[in-house]
């Protein structure tokens, strides 16, 4: 018995090792941790049980049948995230560069069923040169197989990507398929086509970096989610990321107990909107001052600045937050807003998370641009979430909400179940400006002083569309609160709401505006 157990443990340490000492330390002096390293860090001490550990590839071509590393280039198995379970796979570059042959995939496609049996979130850790060339089409089966359960698993159970080296390729659309990405920057990068191929067909010379680099991902495209500076903080901010989120779609969102005061005020925001409807602030600001000791875990921070998506907790319980922001193009909604907004809601009600929206929106980014792009098509999708969506959801409109974007924004007529406003709040079709040139041209042009009377009809649509009283009156809005009050009165609206039960129709699918 002791003799296997001596082989038992020499098979570990060689498992262990990966592509051997020499790699290992490249993939260090490269700024990466390696596979297990990360796995390390990410779960709780000991608690990492390893599957398939020993599984080997079964390609006997182009001399691989002399290079059959155990484990084959992946990490897999399951561990303890606070106090859940998670399961994990971790790509090591160290084996032959990370690349995906079939027998890898099958460990991968294997913890993804453990994750959707048992309703535990999955989190892959992406460190990969693509598709094992010499396996030909099964690798390319293999990736098929992956993609498979990441469609069958969304909306079931969490699944969370982290790009902490290449991936490029077919290998990028397993990521794409996931709910939330990270990139770490100047190590990862994703591309459908490399820079070689790019020159080649465009004549475009462009590095990896300015590619598909993190900064592209996280600004320009909103792939990526996430940034993180290097893989010790992009394992940390997974973990706080899980802390906001449901272990599965049957589950509610852990609670955190706090000791802020769910009767806190803070008289600061009496402040906060200026009285220049035209001026803008920040509404980061409202968001942290009613969150749950002041913290907001912000989502895809750098796409779309013009709308604020992410979590907090009020009184201990996870929400899902959007929001205009009025110090990014107004606040409007452009296309990138509206997408970057409606899958973010669409994930939320997915896995019961209730949801705050925070309103001050003059309308939809107007442009030649916009519209040939498909700012129809793409708003849409934000209306479509929000109306599908059957979570507890609250509003405030806390300055503008004009036309039609004032209905996307989780009114009352698409089943919002409570609706504030700020005394501060504009309601109406259309601003003052605009309003008064179309209802009255022909004034404006017989009038002697044209500027005093365009001047004198705007104060008077002001003084009966620029607040909130209108919609009060109709019932459109339950209640105008005082913004030091706001805090409070959301804790408990979302405690009245906490058993809401709200269904769709029965239907195998929406057919979303995509």
């Amino acid at each position: 018995m002791k003799e296997k157990i001596e082989q038992l443990n020499a098979l570990n340490r060689q498992a262990e090792l990966g592509g051997g000492e020499a790699r290992i330390e490249k993939q260090h002096a490269a700024g990466k941790l390696t596979a297990r390293e990360r796995i390390e860090l990410l779960l709780e001490k000991g608690t990492f049980v390893e599957i398939d550990k020993f599984v080997t590839h079964q390609c006997y071509d182009f001399g691989l049948e002399k290079q059959r590393p155990l484990g084959d280039g992946v990490v897999t198995g399951y561990g303890i995230i606070g106090k859940r379970t998670v399961f994990v796979f971790a790509q090591d570059f160290t084996v032959f560069g990370g690349a995906l042959s079939e027998t890898y995939a099958r460990k991968i496609c294997k913890i993804m069923d453990m994750a959707m049996r048992l309703g535990a979130p999955v989190i892959g850790l992406n460190d990969s040169g693509g598709a094992r060339i010499q396996e030909g089409v099964r690798s390319l089966a293999g990736y098929a197989e992956i993609f498979l359960r990441n469609s069958l698993a969304s909306g079931v159970i969490p699944q969370i990507s982290a790009i902490m080296g290449p991936c490029a390729g077919g290998a990028v659309y397993s990521p794409a398929l996931t709910d939330f990405i990270f990139m770490v920057k100047e190590s990862s990068y994703m591309f459908i086509t490399g820079p070689d191929v790019v020159k080649s067909v465009t004549q475009e010379d462009v590095t990896k970096n300015e590619l598909g680099g993190s900064e592209v991902h996280t600004v320009k495209s909103g792939v990526a989610h996430f940034s993180a500076d290097n893989d010790i903080d992009c394992i940390l901010k997974i973990r706080e990321l899980l802390s906001f989120l449901p272990g599965n779609n049957m589950e509610e969102p852990p609670f955190v107990p706090t000791t802020d005061s769910p009767n806190r005020i803070d008289a600061r925001l009496d402040d906060l909107i200026p009285p220049n409807p035209n001026q803008p602030y920040n509404m980061t600001e409202l968001i942290t001052s009613v969150a749950d000791d002041h913290n907001f875990f912000e989502v895809q921070e750098d796409y779309a600045k013009n709308i604020i998506t992410g979590y907090l907790r009020l009184n201990g319980k996870t929400i899902g937050v959007v929001a205009n922001q009025p110090s990014a193009l107004a606040g409007t909604l452009d296309i990138n807003a509206s997408v970057k907004a409606a899958r973010f809601v669409r994930f939320c009600d997915a896995f019961n998370i209730p949801l705050l929206t925070f309103v001050d929106v003059p309308g939809f980014l107007p442009g030649v641009n916009q519209e040939y792009e498909g700012i129809i098509r793409h708003g849409a999708k934000l209306l479509f979430a929000y109306c599908e969506a059957t979570v507890p959801k609250v509003t405030i409109i806390t300055r503008k909400a004009y036309g039609g974007a004032y209905d996307v924004m989780s009114s009352k007529h698409i089943r919002g179940d409570v609706n504030f406003a700020y005394p501060t709040a504009e309601i109406a079709v259309m601003g003052a400006d605009g309003a008064v040139n179309i209802l009255f041209r022909k004034e404006i042009t017989s009038a002697k002083d044209v500027e005093a009377k365009r001047k004198e009809l705007q104060d008077d649509y002001r003084d009966k569309f620029a607040n909130p009283y209108r919609a009060a009156e109709l019932g459109y809005v339950d209640e105008i609160i005082e913004p030091s009050a706001t805090r409070p009165r959301l804790i408990r609206s979302f405690e009245l709401l906490a058993n809401k039960r709200q269904s769709n129709p029965p239907k195998k699918h929406s057919n979303l505006p995509l």
